[in-house]
């Protein structure tokens, strides 16, 4: 029995099951388990947090699962039935028992006594009762893990912290024990560089950062005031470093203060104003102090005077004394005004920030959960913002963070430093993403470089070495070769990149028009229109991006291209020849989580073999078992690739991407640009990538104001216009 029938059991009756604790549960019973444990007991418990609402499915899946391990089920018991060794309580000294030894019973009827009996014991009873017990407590640590590990992976899935939460558990537990309110006070004259070395971080019992022993470890190094990007490919664990930062699961100095933005705020009635200054969670915390002591003061002024009231107005009014100078550092008042701004930057208009959050999108509440500068974080955290904002906010954003006073880490974005992940290490890079891309290139060439110098060297030594060693004139010659050679460290080869490619296949000719739109109006109802008089031509030498603010049009042109949609006026022609591969931004739903790839594409286009598809999936970087495993299980990037993969097999003479970069990593969007550049069929793209635009696009339309118009100039003149704009409001 395979981890893999365990994991389709699991899946088959919980599809919507978190993938990391499917493999865990599947591979705990199947290889993990400890001999002592209740194998069953324990998948029981982990599979009722899953379905605590079904317990009667719960207790069929746990019936088949004994089903299908009755044979190992079988083969421990038996093997819990054989004789074991047995730990004393105790450490026993030999050399001090009766005359009779208490070791003759042990086997074979040999006396352990008599034969070390004229030996003196040089053991240290004390130091090894301080080892057993080391011992002792890292065996019973190692017992709890599993268990722990698999009620952690629920928890992070099923128990999310909110940020509050999360912020102030942290400040009261590492920051001041007593009083979060000390962070300045205790920061001040001490340096908020940060510089770690050998640093541990795992996610369940995958190893993200770690120390080998061919290596010094992984080394966390930020230096203040500076702006770090972390790239690295899907699944390396970026996420998962960022929030061991966020909780100080590694060891960051105490005084220096952490704000984590991770995932949009909750949708409810709080205004999005009101959101944005929540996120400031010490301004939160002491007005909320401030309105309590107030309270207080009032009901105490209300009970009299005598001794015990004064005493406690007296330390109420002392402790108000305290929390109006902390608002008054940290300038409270302009708070909503400074909010304000921000919102206003990033695309909200005063009517919306008086809407409550739960009538915005997920992408706006992620912008709703982004802090002001009410009170500055030693060290602010950013996970992947641009895959929830537009490309006007972005270039907002970007400005907005230039001038950001600490150290900033961001999965993505504006940046001075890079950090690379990859492998279990962090590799530092100077500048921005466009020159780590041309400074890891060359590194890489000269690791290459000096280790065939190195390996080239060792080999004319040893060659040396092996036809005189035994020649009496150059013996002493090949001796001190051989001296040199064996003084030379350990050589690692460098490691290979990693490279992807996708493939589209070639289109054929077809003569235009192809798509045009025509003076085309469009809206949900004749009153509200959404585009007005649109003229649009598309060809298969077409290479253009869609820019434009979010709710603008962007994604209802692409529709009217499609027809999905039909204008209100205007014509729509298209070529009856015309095939077109349209990659929505949210392609996930679009996918079957019950399905494998390699069944989905037969769904999409049967009449193949599953050697084809698994081929035709494999242009995509989706091979091996990957094809067969439930597309539920798969990463966000690899979702993206299947969704491609089904792009391609429709051979579209024209593409329309709405944000395609958004789950690809690296090497994903290097394959994707170059696919793209080499396609003969025309391209349409919707996307907040800079770099993603600048390759793939040879023109740059904008859509605001109720239309669609070409813009004369590039992505980044683009960008300074809106920050521009956006400076220029009142």
């Amino acid at each position: 029995m395979s981890t893999q029938d365990i994991a389709k059991e699991i899946l088959s009756v919980f599809p919507d099951a978190e993938e990391p604790i499917v493999r865990y549960l599947s591979g705990y019973l199947v290889d993990d388990a400890g001999a002592e444990e209740d194998v069953l007991q324990v998948a029981n418990d982990i599979l009722d947090s899953l379905g605590t609402d079904r317990p009667k499915d719960v207790h069929r899946l746990m019936e088949r699962l004994r089903d299908l391990l009755s044979e190992q089920l079988a083969a421990r018991a038996k093997n819990s039935t054989r004789p074991k060794l047995m730990k004393l309580d105790k450490v026993v000294d030999l050399s001090k028992t009766g005359a009779i030894s208490n070791t003759i019973a042990l086997g074979e009827g040999v006396d352990l006594e008599s034969i070390n009996k004229a030996k003196a014991s040089r053991v240290d009873v004390k130091k090894l009762e301080k080892q057993e017990a080391k011992l002792r407590a890292k065996i019973e640590k190692r017992a709890r893990r599993d268990l722990y590990e698999g009620s952690k992976l629920l928890d992070q899935h099923r128990k999310q912290q909110t940020y509050e939460e999360m912020f102030m558990k942290v400040m009261y537990l590492f920051l001041f024990r007593s009083n979060p309110l000390e962070a300045a006070a205790s920061a001040k004259n001490k340096s908020k560089d940060i510089h770690l070395t050998n640093i541990d971080v795992n996610f369940g019992s995958n190893r993200i950062l770690h120390v080998e022993m061919l290596w010094s470890g992984a080394t966390l190094t930020l230096a203040y005031g500076r702006r770090y990007g972390l790239v690295g490919r899907n699944g390396v664990g970026k996420s998962t470093l960022l929030r061991h930062i966020a909780m100080r699961e590694v060891l960051i100095p105490p005084h220096i203060t952490i704000l984590f933005v991770e995932q949009e705020i909750v949708g409810d009635d709080t205004t999005a104003l009101d959101s944005v200054l929540k996120a400031d969670v010490w301004r939160d915390h002491l007005l909320k102090e401030e309105a309590a002591l107030n309270a207080k003061l009032t009901e105490l002024e209300r009970e009299g005077d005598d001794k015990r009231i004064e005493e406690e107005k007296e330390e109420a009014s002392s402790r108000l004394v305290e929390v109006h100078a902390r608002l008054s550092d940290m300038d409270a008042e302009s708070g909503p005004s400074r909010a304000a701004a921000l919102l206003a930057g990033l695309g909200f208009s005063e009517e919306d920030q008086s809407k409550p959050t739960k009538s915005f999108s997920g992408g706006w509440r992620y912008v709703l959960s982004f802090p002001t500068q009410t009170c500055i974080p030693a060290l602010l955290l950013l996970d992947e913002p641009s895959n929830h904002i537009d490309l006007n906010a972005l270039a907002w954003l970007e400005d907005y963070l230039q001038t950001w006073p600490g150290t900033l880490l961001v999965v993505d974005a504006v940046a001075t430093d890079i950090v690379h992940q990859h492998s279990g290490r962090l590799h530092y890079y100077k500048g921005n993403f466009t020159q780590f891309y041309s400074t890891k290139s060359e590194r890489d060439r000269n690791l290459r470089k000096e280790y065939e110098n190195q390996m080239e060297y060792r080999k004319n030594l040893q060659a040396f070495v092996d036809r005189w060693r035994y020649n009496a004139n150059r013996a002493a010659q090949a001796q001190m070769r051989l001296k040199i050679l064996e003084k030379l460290p350990d050589l690692q080869p460098p490691e290979e990149e990693e490279t992807e490619k996708f493939r589209f296949p070639e289109t054929e000719k077809i003569s235009p028009p192809l798509l045009q739109l025509s003076e085309v109006t469009f809206g949900y109802s004749p009153d509200k229109l959404i585009l007005k008089n649109v003229n649009f031509d598309v060809g298969l030498d077409s290479r253009i991006a869609i820019v434009g603010a979010n709710g603008a049009g962007k994604s209802t042109l692409i529709k009217l291209l499609t027809s999905e949609l039909r204008p209100l006026s205007g014509d729509c022609v298209r070529n009856g020849r015309l095939r077109i591969g349209y990659f929505s931004q949210h392609h996930v739903d679009t996918l079957n989580p019950t399905m494998s790839p390699v069944q989905f594409l037969a769904s999409k286009s049967p009449g193949r073999t599953e050697q084809e598809y698994r081929s035709h999936l494999g242009n995509f970087q989706i091979s091996g078992m990957t094809g067969l495993q439930l597309i539920g299980t798969l990463s966000g990037g690899q979702k993206s690739r299947v969704a491609f993969a089904v792009l391609s097999l429709q051979k579209p003479h024209v593409l329309l991407l709405d944000e395609p970069t958004n789950h690809l990593d690296i090497e994903g969007l290097d394959a994707l640009m170059a696919a793209l550049n080499t396609w003969n069929g025309g391209v349409i793209v919707i996307s907040h990538d800079e770099r993603f635009i600048t390759s793939v696009a040879r023109e740059l339309w904008v859509c605001a104001n109720g239309t669609v118009s070409k813009f004369m100039g590039d992505v980044q003149s683009y960008k300074s216009l809106i920050v521009s704009n956006v400076k220029a409001r009142p």
